[in-house]
């Protein structure tokens, strides 16, 4: 429903047309999307829960993953409760307010998952180049600036993008996903984009690019000493750097196929396609990462069995 005024089109509104009559089988696709949120809660809370309260793991590269693993909560409680209510609904509309809520959390949820791979590498990066300077050069006062750099300025970013978009006259609300994103909202709209466009372009570039271009500089230094150094350098730099490579990979993935489909057309795409696709960047990363750092890195698996054996 719209209600039209001579200068403004309020839409209050939002349907979602990526969703499709499943039947009785919405209880089954119910059943399975809260099992996934729930092993993503248990799963990152429980690591959150590991690193907290052992003091061994009080160190810079094990605060940076409690935070990634708190921001992966935050993503995935941007979509799952939402979700839910989705599958068991006839009717897939959502209230603007909301819609726009959505659209913040996934907007800081993908600024601050990169940045934080990419603090991530640059405390690997001093760790291994460095490794006689690191407790001097990565102090907890340091460890502290880089964890608010990586969440502050992100959420302010992306009130401003999110307060310009709630702005334009939309002509239209339908939005072609599982959920709200921005750039699916912006493309409804009937009054002049220009200004939303520009920033958004601004916002992913700087983003996407100056994070990237941290991690690959930093990767480039770690290979280089990781080839000149001893075995001992170059086992403990596969060894931690591993998990976090394979992480940004998936990130890096799941991004790609979050950008392909904001920006161009996939009303051809198969429904069910379109939902993975759609579905893929806010849920197999939380999924992903806790299983991952639990899995490979030893301290926390030890950490892990010593907190089951109390």
């Amino acid at each position: 429903m719209k209600t039209n005024s001579t200068n403004s089109t309020k839409v209050l509104y939002f349907t979602l047309t990526a969703y499709f009559d499943t039947g009785l089988f919405k209880y089954l696709y119910f059943i399975i999307a809260l099992s996934l949120y729930a092993f993503i809660v248990g799963s990152n809370v429980l690591l959150i829960v590991v690193i907290c309260v052992n003091r061994s793991l009080h160190e810079p590269m094990y605060m940076f993953l409690c935070s990634l693993f708190v921001n992966e909560l935050y993503g995935s409680t941007g979509l799952f409760p939402f979700l839910l209510l989705q599958i068991l609904s006839d009717v897939h509309t959502v209230s603007a307010p909301l819609c726009f809520l959505q659209v913040f959390c996934v907007f800081t949820y993908a600024g601050v998952g990169l940045l934080n791979l990419a603090v991530m590498s640059y405390d690997r990066y001093l760790a291994i180049c460095y490794p006689l300077q690191y407790r001097t050069l990565m102090t907890m006062w340091k460890v502290a600036f880089l964890i608010a750099v990586t969440w502050l300025p992100r959420f302010l970013v992306v009130v401003i993008i999110t307060s310009l978009s709630a702005s334009l006259q939309l002509c239209g609300n339908i939005i072609n996903k599982v959920y709200c994103d921005n750039q699916s909202i912006v493309k409804l709209a009937c009054s002049d984009t220009t200004v939303t466009n520009i920033s958004g372009v601004i916002v992913s570039a700087l983003t996407i690019f100056v994070p990237l271009t941290l991690i690959f500089f930093t990767y480039v230094r770690i290979l280089k000493v990781c080839f000149s150094g001893s075995k001992q350098t170059r086992q403990k730099a596969v060894s931690t750097c591993t998990p976090h490579l394979v992480s940004l990979l998936n990130f890096s993935f799941g991004s790609f196929l979050e950008v392909l489909q904001s920006r161009f057309n996939n009303n051809n795409v198969p429904n069910m396609l379109k939902i993975f696709l759609s579905l893929y960047f806010l849920a197999c990363q939380p999924l992903f990462n806790p299983v991952l750092y639990g899995l490979k890195m030893s301290s926390i698996r030890k950490s892990l069995f010593l907190l089951k054996s109390r």
